[in-house]
C-alpha cells in the first residue's frame, strides 16, 4: 500500500475511533430527546437524573447539566457520573445535542456554535424547571469545550457558575500529528467539514477555535476546571486542554494518583479519581483530597 494511502486510512481511523469510543452502546437505554417549550419534561431517567421534578436542596443549590462527547449522547456517556452525582443529592440532567439528520443515536456532530445554542435552550429549560438562578456544566471533551462558546457568545456566563470539563479539546487537537495531514488531502478535510462539522471544529487552528480563544480563554463569573490524563490519546498533546485566567483550575489526575491509567474515554465516563474531582470542582467549599482510594 502507498505511503499516503496508509496515512489516509490511519487519519480516517483515528478520527472514527476516537469519537465511537466515547461511548458503548447500550440495549436497554431509551434515547432521551430534548423538549421544546411547549412539550411536556422528559421522563427522568431510571438512575434518578433527568427528573423535572427535583428541586435543588440548599446544600445543592444549583443543578448540574451534564455535556456529553463527540459520537457521544445523554445517556451513555453518564451511566456512571450521573448517578454519582445523583447519590451526592445534586439535581443532574443531561442533553442530546449536535444531532445530524439520518445519523441516530450519535450525536455533537453539527456545527459547534449550533450545538451551543442547543445548550443555550436547555440550560433555560433547567433554570424553568428547578427555579434556580445558575447552573453547573459538566462536560466531556467536546462537551468540555463548546459550552465555552455559549458563556462567551451566547450570554451564558450569567446562569452559569462553573464549568468542569473532562479532557476537553479547549485548544484542539492534532490526534497525535495526524491531523496535520489534512491540508496534504483537501477532498478529506471538505468531507470531515461537511459530514461531521464538530470535527472539523476540533482540529487545533480551526477558524472556531481561533474565534472561540481570541482575547482570552474564559469570560469573568465563571469558575473553571479541568481534568486531563497524561495518557490522552484523543486530545493531544494533554496540556493543550488546559485554560488560562482567573477562576482556573487545571487537574492532572496522576498528580492526583500516580498509578492511575485512565484515557480519553475513561477519564470520562468511568474513572472514579476523575468524578471526586468533579465533585470537588461543583463543592470547592467542601472539596476532600482526591487519591487513588477515591
Amino acid at each position: 500500500m502507498l505511503p499516503w494511502r496508509r496515512a489516509l486510512r490511519a487519519l480516517t481511523a483515528a478520527l472514527i475511533v476516537a469519537g465511537a469510543a466515547t461511548l458503548t452502546p447500550t440495549a436497554t437505554a431509551a434515547e432521551p430527546r430534548i423538549a421544546t417549550t411547549s412539550e411536556a419534561p422528559a421522563a427522568p431517567s431510571s438512575s434518578g437524573w433527568n427528573d423535572y421534578g427535583c428541586k435543588p436542596s440548599a446544600a445543592h443549590p444549583r443543578p448540574v447539566v451534564l455535556v456529553h462527547g463527540t459520537f457521544g449522547n445523554s445517556v451513555d456517556n453518564w451511566l456512571v457520573l450521573g448517578p454519582y452525582l445523583v447519590k451526592r443529592g445534586y439535581c443532574v440532567f443531561s442533553l442530546d445535542y449536535g444531532q445530524l439528520p439520518h445519523v441516530p443515536f450519535f450525536h455533537g456532530i453539527g456545527p459547534i456554535d449550533k450545538s451551543a445554542e442547543q445548550l443555550d435552550g436547555y440550560v433555560d429549560k433547567v433554570l424553568n424547571a428547578t427555579g434556580a438562578k445558575e447552573v453547573d456544566l459538566v462536560g466531556h471533551s467536546q462537551g468540555g469545550l463548546m459550552p465555552r462558546h455559549y458563556l462567551k457568545f451566547l450570554g451564558g456566563a450569567d446562569k452559569v457558575n462553573a464549568l468542569v470539563g473532562l479532557a476537553p479539546d479547549n485548544h484542539g487537537t492534532t490526534l497525535l500529528g495526524l491531523t496535520k495531514l489534512l491540508p496534504f488531502f483537501p477532498g478529506i478535510e471538505d468531507l470531515l467539514t461537511t459530514a461531521t462539522p464538530a470535527l472539523a471544529d476540533q482540529i487545533a487552528g480551526s477558524p472556531f477555535l481561533t474565534r472561540l480563544n481570541a482575547g482570552g480563554d474564559t469570560v469573568p463569573g465563571v469558575r473553571y476546571t479541568v481534568i486531563s490524563t497524561k495518557y490522552d490519546q484523543v486530545v493531544t498533546p494533554y496540556r493543550s486542554q488546559f485554560l488560562n485566567g482567573p477562576n482556573v483550575r487545571n487537574v492532572v489526575v496522576q498528580d492526583l494518583c500516580p498509578v492511575n491509567l485512565a484515557e480519553h474515554v475513561a477519564i470520562g465516563t468511568l474513572d472514579r479519581v476523575a468524578h471526586h474531582e468533579v465533585a470537588n470542582a461543583l463543592d470547592p467549599a467542601h472539596a476532600t483530597p482526591s487519591t487513588c482510594l477515591s
